[in-house]
């Protein structure tokens, strides 16, 4: 297996600890960012940062690069880029794994309103802000990445805690705090940012995993409900695996 190439499409923790256990086995791996975060966590070995240039770049670049194995290991919401990449290995037929971590579910203390997508959150916290008719407004913890901000900028009447890693840039709710912020994330650290901020609403999307978890929760112990966005469709193309092990040993296979 040793010469060949990898491609780790990747941004996430699983696609740090692949591209790491690639690189320990002599696996060539090339890891390729978005390149969204001002200073990205980069992972072992070889990477490079941007995009290909839609469905005919990113085919010519496997193409042109010699990679004889693609892992889509990329947040579970970046929809575009897996679509890009089920699309690129149709055309050159290069095998593909979708490596993806178990979505959360609710337990029997989560007060869950799960909503299709971002728009749907916005009119959820709307909804919320209407029902809530207190002076003060309704305080949102808000915690769906830079890039969603926008759709909540119409919302004059909640108070929101926006955590992100880096600055959003798109318009901003006219009541809003600025928490720059990168996970893990504790119970005990959450538990605390919920009470100090007198939040009575979490927005998130069901990233899975446990690197932010802890404020699922917290928002259980603390009464507090939460609007969950679900994940957008996958792909059906290539091999789907929920676990960096099964990913390896899906690559080691290939080699065989």
């Amino acid at each position: 297996m040793a010469e060949r190439r990898v491609l780790v499409l990747g941004g996430t923790g699983e696609a740090r600890d692949l591209a790491a256990r690639l690189s320990a086995a002599d696996i060539p791996v090339i890891s390729s960012l978005a390149g969204r975060v001002r200073d990205p966590r980069l992972p072992v070995g070889d990477v490079r940062i941007g995009g290909f240039g839609g469905v005919d770049g990113l085919a010519a670049w496997v193409r042109d690069n010699d990679i004889a194995v693609i892992v889509d290991a990329t947040h579970p919401f970046a929809r575009t880029m897996s679509e890009h990449a089920a699309a690129a290995v149709l055309r050159v037929g290069t095998p593909l794994v979708r490596l993806r971590r178990p979505a959360w579910e609710p337990g029997t203390d989560d007060s869950w309103e799960t909503v299709r997508d971002m728009g749907d959150a916005a009119r959820a916290v709307t909804a919320r802000s209407v029902a809530h008719r207190i002076s003060a407004g309704l305080r949102v913890f808000l915690t769906t990445g830079r890039q969603d901000v926008g759709v909540f900028a119409d919302n004059a009447d909640a108070w929101f805690l926006i955590r992100v890693v880096d600055p959003p840039t798109c318009p901003l709710p006219p009541r809003h705090h600025i928490l720059r912020s990168r996970g893990p994330y504790d119970l005990s650290g959450e538990r605390n940012l919920l009470r100090e901020n007198s939040i009575d609403v979490l927005v998130t999307k069901n990233s899975g995993g446990d690197l932010t978890r802890a404020k699922l929760t917290a928002a259980a112990e603390l009464g507090v409900p939460v609007v969950m966005v679900q994940r957008p469709p996958e792909p059906t193309i290539g091999t789907a695996v929920d676990t960096v092990p099964k990913a390896m040993e899906w690559i080691s296979t290939l080699g065989a």
